[in-house]
């Protein structure tokens, strides 16, 4: 059965957080992470929820989590929602398949991005000076071309319907301390090479993904979402082809719709036609199905 939920409003719970897809409440030593069916693009929620798609992101990072665990530790306390405190039992019906119960953690004012494909912002500025966030690339790159390796490119983490800013890792390294940008450029870059490696096997190619990590008594964890559709760009590996843009299992499908709009990517977003929201649900829920083999009943 499709729910769709596109705010919460739990009125006995703490709402500390509202950002562009989850909603996070104070419950005693522990956030609850409501990943909702909220859809953002260029840094802009669209009016127009995505039936399912908060669902299908949590499936995903808990398939993710569960993998990466070796690597490094995160916040997921539970995600069985007849586990989280009575506070939250009220709202059992919206928060099921769509929740974690998560550590408290101190979020690092960066977003870790790794590129192992040369496309979006990373085109734009490699067409313009063959670099990437300070790193220089070979010449004769095509677009969507495979990198020799992976690159570890970080941004800004700006508030909601601000656009997050590409940096170099110095201006990281300034921001953040040089041997805490160390480990997590050295995580996000482990982290992705296994995950590209799986979903390569499952017929994905992940293009480029972002991470985030927090501190929790001093020690990195990973917080938020990790290789969801929405955090990263998924490319059916069987159409592959450098040389252009790719099709994608993504929310690029939505960005390339707006692109086609006399549309300036600032607030508010343009309706969506049904057929271009229940195509990015069907492009979501495939994702879901060629990772984890399961549909879960969507």
């Amino acid at each position: 059965m499709t729910r769709v939920v596109q705010e919460t409003d739990f009125s006995t719970l703490d709402l500390v957080q509202r950002g562009k897809v989850r909603d996070m409440y104070a419950i005693g030593d522990a956030y609850l992470m409501v990943t909702t069916d909220r859809m953002s693009a260029f840094d802009v929620v669209m009016p127009d929820p995505i039936p399912d798609k908060g669902v299908v992101l949590t499936l995903i990072s808990l398939f993710w989590f569960d993998i990466m665990a070796s690597l490094v530790e995160n916040h997921i306390i539970t995600a069985d929602v007849s586990k989280f405190p009575e506070s939250c039992q009220p709202y059992a019906q919206f928060l099921d398949g769509r929740s974690i119960l998560v550590k408290k953690a101190q979020p690092l004012p960066v977003e870790c991005v790794v590129r192992g494909y040369i496309t979006g912002s990373g085109w734009k500025s490699y067409k313009k000076d063959g670099t990437v966030c300070g790193i220089v690339l070979p010449s004769g790159l095509e677009e969507s071309d495979r990198l020799p390796e992976p690159i570890f490119t970080p941004s800004t983490k700006e508030e909601v319907g601000k656009h997050d800013i590409n940096i170099d890792f110095d201006e990281m390294t300034r921001r953040i301390g040089g041997p805490l940008a160390e480990k997590v450029r050295d995580l996000s870059l482990a982290i992705y090479e296994k995950g590209a490696q799986i979903a390569a096997e499952k017929g994905i190619l992940i293009a480029d993904t972002k991470f985030e990590f927090g501190l929790v008594d001093n020690e990195v964890i990973l917080i938020d979402e990790v290789l969801t559709p929405d955090s990263s760009r998924f490319w059916p590996e069987k159409s592959y082809a450098p040389g252009g843009s790719q099709k994608s299992f993504d929310k690029q499908y939505l960005r390339d719709y707006l692109l086609s709009l006399n549309w300036d990517k600032t607030p508010p977003g343009p309706t969506l036609p049904k057929e271009v929201i229940d195509n990015t649900r069907t492009k979501y829920v495939e994702a879901l199905v060629l990772l984890t083999g399961n549909n879960h009943g969507l």
